[in-house]
């Protein structure tokens, strides 16, 4: 087992694998107490060498892992990338690129729907992993041996799996279905966290617009508070009450404290100083300036059996095709293909057209139909 603690051997280990084809990346992290990821320990591994990386290690500097994953002639192949990406944005402000998420290529590859890394790796090494040491605190020090066996086994045993994935991605020609998803992984729009949208979060059940203006300042002062301190933001205050303060607009301090999850003496502080304010940002606006939820589309009536319908074909198209329906289409898409035609959705553009798109439409008119036989569903072309 390999763990660097310094520099020197991170960039001597960096410069090695800067002339490989691809390496396998994963990370350790912990972020219970934290509004931020911390990050703990990198695992990188490449065609015939792999470390563990320990980024709290005194005087380290993380400057050649991130020009490596900088690094436009390397490939990282991740598992599940999303968090990853998530702490290395945060860390350099920008994503690491060309990317490969083998959990993204084994939807495509026939692997059912968002498949664990441990279950992949099982059916395509044999191997078996030991999962034992997943949930430790990777923030104390020293490691253990079986944290670090357990931690490199993750980027170890990913070597093979993505080198399989990749052969059945050639053979089938489906590498470019890969592509909308790694375009979303590998933007730098998908990490951001932007205040004054972080009321989306908690899913309004109302949208009059002077509860969603002061619901919006109230979500925005704390996501701010809690980057601020680095503190989960239900730390800060809870969404519960977020969404009573909201309701009920307390404008004096005896009224806020009366707040259920905020209580007097939270109220007389800063934060409820702060609070107050944000509900009088949100009080003064003018009516032409209060956001707007994007207004709930009324499916027409009876058309629930159309839906369901095409949720069959879906499961029969991706079954046949051994794709996982979810990289296909939703249950919002399908909702909206069976009210339009010409539905502003994934399903309906480029290979998801080509593969349930035009078979949803022909559904839809009565050129295509489902019927049993042999006790399995099957197509019938009808015209």
């Amino acid at each position: 087992m390999t763990l660097i603690t310094n520099t020197a051997d991170l960039s001597a280990f960096c410069d090695r694998l800067a002339s490989a084809a691809y390496v396998t990346v994963d990370t350790e992290f912990m972020r219970e107490k934290t509004y931020y990821p911390q990050l703990c320990l990198v695992q990188v591994a490449g065609p015939d060498e792999a470390a563990a990386i320990d980024p709290l290690a005194d005087g380290i500097d993380l400057s050649p892992l991130f020009a490596l994953l900088a690094n436009p002639a390397v490939l990282k192949v991740f598992h599940a990338a999303r968090q990853d990406l998530e702490i290395f944005f945060n860390l350099t402000g920008t994503v690491p690129a060309p990317l490969f998420d083998t959990q993204v290529a084994a939807m495509v590859c026939g692997f059912g729907d968002s498949v664990g890394y441990e279950t992949l790796i099982t059916k395509l090494t044999n191997a078996r992993i030991d999962k034992s040491s997943r949930f430790t605190d990777w923030s104390n020090r020293p490691l253990t041996d079986r944290q670090l066996t357990y931690a490199l086994s993750d980027v170890t045993h990913l070597r093979p799996a993505y080198e399989k994935i990749r052969r059945r991605l050639d053979k089938t020609g489906r590498e470019e279905w890969l592509a909308d998803e790694m375009a979303i992984l590998t933007s730098p729009d998908t990490y951001r966290q932007d205040p004054d949208e972080s009321w989306r979060r908690l899913k309004p059940r109302t949208d009059k617009p002077r509860f969603i203006a002061v619901l919006k300042e109230l979500c925005a002062w704390r996501e701010r508070e809690a980057q601020r301190k680095d503190i989960p933001r239900n730390r800060v205050v809870r969404d519960e009450t977020l969404m009573e303060i909201a309701a009920h607009t307390p404008s004096t301090v005896d009224d806020l404290g009366r707040t259920r999850g905020l209580g007097p003496s939270m109220a007389a502080g800063r934060y409820g100083t702060e609070i107050l304010a944000a509900i009088e940002k949100a009080r003064g606006l003018p009516d032409s300036a209060l956001p707007r939820m994007e207004p709930r589309a009324e499916l027409p009536a009876g058309i629930a059996p159309t839906v369901e319908l095409l949720r069959v074909l879906l499961k029969l198209v991706c079954d046949d095709e051994d794709v996982a329906s979810r990289l296909v289409a939703n249950a919002a898409d399908l909702e909206a293909i069976a009210a339009d035609d010409n539905a502003k959705v994934q399903a309906m553009t480029g290979w998801r057209f080509d593969l349930f798109g035009r078979q949803a439409l022909a559904l839809k008119h009565g050129k295509l139909a489902l019927a049993m036989e042999n006790r399995k569903v099957k197509l019938v072309n009808l015209d």
